[in-house]
């Protein structure tokens, strides 16, 4: 039995796909737990069985990260699946659709802040949209009566009403803020005040890159189960990012604050320098362990494939990642032929590729040719539109918008008196965009690769994103076509952020009015294809800076010609609570 104080962080419950096998189709789901180092791990019990022995995923920092297998198999209604640990007061539960079911899903990014002095702009508590998505999600999280101390594994199932809303929590980018390891950790202090040469010629001795990797696991532990909590209890509900992540299984990707501040978006120098290639080293394992809950000892080290220079991109050896986690039951559908964790999944009926835009990211690239390979196999594995299992919509998520107002003279201002400052680096959030002027045939390039998918697939796409700390709804499409009406457009949908405060200061506002002026612009991507920001639903903008997240749900009921709606649905932060701003988007229609 474990002590409520030897749970460090956890649990956090991650999504891991669904399979079919000898007719049972599973719903795979798996909880990270981290102890104490040297406490037995703990006794998990779900849906009324005790949960085999966990994987260790890492030994670090003085903690130990588990992973517990929590895979229940689906039945034709969808249910409520209880779980506890052994030894902690809390009790959860998470929700599985039925075998037909469409699955209920809900977006968010940017959890926290990169600059504490931030917080004194919050007109409400800093975890009030989690507090709203948890109300959205069920309004009674604990159970109806107590369960008797002798009956406690014996949890009861969930049907019907009863079941909580969404199935699947899609997190794109900044699940933690690292910015602050600039101030916490000495050695990283002294660095940001030395000229840029010393920086770059500066050593990091094995004590320093521990204590480096110490940091990212511990913070991990400290922003996910905050410690001023006092853990998990029965009487008292924080109503946090926690409460979420132990209710609804995570798909995760990373982005820069997940690393540092404008990761990618440096001089080839500064980010090859053994301070900054010992940050992302450390940075990396924490993200494999905590985020995709993969074993450390299964992480493989990025090979370069070329020298790096000044005026190159990095290219790094690929990875058969189906090969490297073939023994892990659990493992995520990492895309084979990359470096990076790009990964697939589906939910329901409905593909999702998750991109991966920070491993290889530089000045000069976003994603590397193996990884562009490797995506665009992907999208040809699709079922065609003539197959009965083809999909009617396809969601990407790209941690950065690909539609979004575009500042190139601001852009160009920044990359010409902008600096390599790790600590004030205000041009890097302009070099992050798709739309910066030496991403933009990599935009171009999946601007075509996606309007060609959408037309030989005969599925609707859309992007999820999340990064600007603003609200907002944009268009990809044909010349030919209308931005919105027209099944083979590419909506962006965009959803930030659900903990860092949006645009608010005089400074802030100026730039939020340029966005909006600069929305009214309609984008040229070539010659056949461009972009156009829509004016936000139920808003007179075209972006909204506020506090959001975002609700996908599809019709329960519908025309088996037409196929479901997908309805996309913003709930943003408000002086008096929370607004509603409703989008649906058309399937693509079946072949006649």
């Amino acid at each position: 039995m474990a002590a409520n104080a030897e749970i460090k962080v956890g649990p956090v419950l991650s999504f891991r796909g669904h399979e079919a096998r000898d007719g049972v189709v599973r719903w795979k789901v798996s909880a990270l737990v981290g102890v104490v180092k040297g406490a037995r791990p703990p006794a998990l019990y779900c849906d009324g069985n005790k949960v085999p022995s966990p994987v260790v995923l890492a030994d670090r920092a003085g903690l130990t990260l588990l992973r517990y297998d929590l895979t229940v198999p689906l039945e034709d209604q969808e249910r409520r699946i209880p779980y506890a640990i052994d030894g902690v007061e809390a009790l959860w539960q998470f929700t599985v659709p039925g075998k037909a079911s469409a699955v209920r899903s809900t977006y968010v990014s940017c959890n926290g802040f990169s600059d504490p002095r931030a917080m004194r702009k919050l007109k409400h508590k800093a975890g009030s949209v989690w507090e709203d998505i948890l109300a959205n999600h069920d309004r009674t999280l604990r159970p109806e009566a107590p369960i008797d101390k002798e009956q406690r594994w014996h949890l009861q199932r969930g049907h019907g009403e009863k079941v909580q809303r969404f199935h699947v929590l899609l997190m794109g980018g900044d699940q933690v803020y690292f910015d602050s390891l600039w101030e916490d950790i000495p050695e990283l202090k002294d660095w940001t005040h030395l000229d840029r040469e010393a920086q770059i010629a500066y050593p990091v001795s094995s004590d320093l890159q521990q204590r480096i990797s110490d940091y990212y696991f511990n913070t991990y532990c400290e922003r996910w189960l905050k410690p001023a909590r006092g853990g998990w209890s029965r009487q008292t509900e924080d109503r946090d990012s926690a409460d979420v992540m132990a209710r609804i299984p995570t798909v995760m990707m990373w982005d820069d604050h997940d690393i540092f501040d404008g990761w990618g978006s440096y001089t080839p120098q500064m980010q090859n320098c053994p301070v900054a290639q010992t940050i992302f080293h450390c940075a990396r394992e924490a993200f494999w362990v905590f985020q995709l809950q993969h074993q450390l000892g299964l992480l493989p080290e990025l090979q370069p494939h070329s020298t790096f220079t000044a005026a190159d991109a990095p290219q790094f050896e690929p990875v058969a990642w189906s090969r490297q986690l073939a023994d892990d039951p659990l493992r995520l559908a990492l895309l084979d032929g990359q470096p990076g964790f790009s990964h697939s999944l589906t939910l329901g009926k409905m593909p999702v590729l998750v991109l991966d835009l920070r491993s290889e990211r530089s000045r000069k690239q976003i994603l590397s040719e193996p990884t562009w390979k490797a995506m665009e196999k992907w999208l040809m594995s699709l079922p065609t539109g003539e197959d009965k299992q083809r999909a009617n919509h396809l969601l990407l998520l790209s941690s950065v918008p690909v539609a979004h107002p575009k500042l190139s003279a601001a852009a160009t201002l920044l990359d010409t008196f902008g600096s390599d400052n790790v600590v004030d680096s205000n041009a890097d959030d302009l070099r992050d965009q798709w739309t910066h002027e030496d991403h933009e045939p990599e935009r171009k390039r999946l601007t075509r690769l996606l309007i060609k998918t959408a037309q030989d697939k005969r599925v609707r796409i859309s992007l999820l994103s999340g990064d600007v700390h603003v609200a907002a709804w944009g268009s990809l499409y044909r010349k030919d076509a209308s931005p919105d009406k027209n099944w083979l457009s590419i909506q962006q949908l965009t959803s930030s952020a659900v903990m860092h405060p949006p645009p608010s200061g005089p400074i802030e506002q100026l730039f939020v009015k340029l966005l909006n002026a600069m929305a009214e612009k309609v984008q040229r991507i070539d010659t056949e294809h461009q972009c156009e920001m829509m004016l936000f639903p139920a808003h007179h903008r075209y972006v909204m800076a506020a506090r959001n997240w975002l609700a996908l749900e599809s019709d329960p009921e519908h025309d088996e010609a037409t196929g479901p709606r997908l309805w996309a649905t913003w709930r943003c932060e408000t002086e008096q609570g929370f607004s509603n701003h409703l989008l649906a988007i058309h399937p693509a229609p079946a072949l006649s």
